[in-house]
């Protein structure tokens, strides 16, 4: 799991704007883009060209309220 304070200065680098700690902390996910990054062993990857895009059933799984999505 990442840091708290980590969490609270990380961005999107495409976007500037603040990412969703997702499917049990191993994704930070951009909903405004649809784009989720992977966390490898502990590491943010967060890399535009590494960024995968979301289907509209996993948008609606890592949008939905309360766990696992929290706001970042």
């Amino acid at each position: 799991m990442l840091d708290e304070k980590l969490l609270d200065i990380l961005v999107c680098p495409a976007d500037q704007g603040p990412l969703l700690l997702v499917d049990d902390g191993q994704v930070l996910y951009n909903p405004r883009l649809r784009r989720a990054y992977r966390i490898e062993d502990g590491i943010p990857v967060l890399l535009v060209d590494q960024a995968r895009d979301v289907s509209d059933d996993e948008h609606a799984r890592f949008t939905a309220p309360g766990p696992p999505a929290a706001p970042r």
